[in-house]
C-alpha cells in the first residue's frame, strides 16, 4: 500500500475534499441539465412555446367573441343584415334597380 501512495500523490492543488464519487455526480447533474432528454435548454423553449400557444389562443377567443356579437346582431336586427346584404352582395329587392358606378 505504501507503493501506491508514493506513485500516485495527489498533486498539490487538487483540493482535498474533491474525489472521485463527487467528479461523478458533478458530471450527472452537467448531463442532467445540458445534455439529458429534458434538459434545461429544451424545457425553455417549451415554456417559450407555451406561452406563445397561450396567448395564440387569448388572441382566437377575443376574435371569436367579436364575430358572435356580429352574429347576434345580424340575427336580431333586420336592418343591418339588409344592409350588409346590399353593400357586400349586391342584392336588391323583386321590384327594385340597382345602379353601381366607379365613383368613389
Amino acid at each position: 500500500m505504501a507503493d501506491w501512495n508514493k506513485y500516485f500523490k495527489r498533486p498539490s492543488w487538487i483540493p482535498r475534499w474533491l474525489n472521485i464519487p463527487l467528479l461523478i455526480f458533478a458530471g450527472f447533474i452537467v448531463w442532467l441539465l445540458f445534455f439529458g432528454e429534458n434538459n434545461y435548454m429544451r424545457i425553455n423553449d417549451y415554456k417559450k412555446q407555451i406561452n406563445e400557444l397561450k396567448s395564440e389562443i387569448k388572441q382566437n377567443e377575443d376574435s371569436a367573441r367579436i364575430y358572435d356579437a356580429k352574429v347576434r346582431e345580424l340575427n336580431t336586427d333586420h336592418e343591418t343584415l339588409e344592409r350588409i346584404v346590399r353593400e357586400q352582395y349586391g342584392m336588391k329587392r323583386v321590384n327594385e334597380d340597382v345602379y353601381v358606378t366607379d365613383i368613389p
